[in-house]
């Protein structure tokens, strides 16, 4: 075998190993969630826990649904994963649970679809915490087109803290000193958290 078609076969054998990873893998989610962080740790400012933080996006053609006519449902979910990871990386969150042998997990999730962001539209993401028990940190993601400032959905996420607890990590990372208090419950929330809590006892009960 030449070495002309050594380096053929290397080459080919290079592209194919390529393809499959990106057909096991969604290889662009874990780059831009790298990128993602790489810029929240060292080109944004630090941020205190219940600050709101804002990311930009742009609905691509890869984010559209089947009619091209607006971002896919699912695609919202996604950008928020994005959002929280530069919100958890600004504010330290992430690092003080670890730091008490503690971690994060998404425990539910609700949305609410306002008005259509369409093809090749600018948005924002607004992130902040809104609440915290004992379990979990609730947060409210909104979407919102800086042409017309309009709030195109809202996504609230409860996100349960293990091995650990969530009031004891907020507590060191809110400013007591100032005053600052925890936030009572929107009545949103409790609402949320109480329609979960019949679901988890109808689950238990076999319904």
């Amino acid at each position: 075998m030449t070495g002309e078609a050594i380096a053929c076969y290397v080459l080919g054998a290079a592209l194919a190993a390529v393809l499959l990873v990106y057909m096991l893998l969604e290889i662009h989610y874990f780059i831009r969630m790298g990128v993602c962080v790489f810029i929240a740790r060292f080109f944004k400012k630090r941020i205190t826990v219940l600050d709101s933080a804002d990311v930009k996006g742009v609905c691509l053609t890869t984010d559209v649904d089947t009619l091209l006519y607006h971002m896919n449902n699912v695609r919202y979910l996604r950008e928020v994963d994005f959002a929280r990871a530069d919100f958890y990386e600004r504010t330290g969150l992430y690092r003080k649970i670890l730091s008490k042998g503690g971690a994060v997990v998404q425990g539910s999730c609700t949305i609410r679809y306002r008005r259509f962001i369409r093809p090749f539209s600018v948005f924002r993401i607004t992130s902040k915490i809104i609440y915290w028990d004992e379990k979990s940190i609730f947060m409210e993601h909104r979407f919102i087109t800086p042409k017309d400032d309009f709030v195109r959905a809202i996504v609230l996420c409860q996100q349960r803290v293990i091995n650990c607890s969530a009031s004891d990590v907020m507590k060191e990372l809110v400013d007591v000193e100032r005053g600052v208090e925890k936030p009572q419950v929107p009545m949103e929330v409790a609402k949320w958290i109480e329609c979960n809590e019949i679901s988890s006892a109808n689950l238990r009960n076999g319904c």
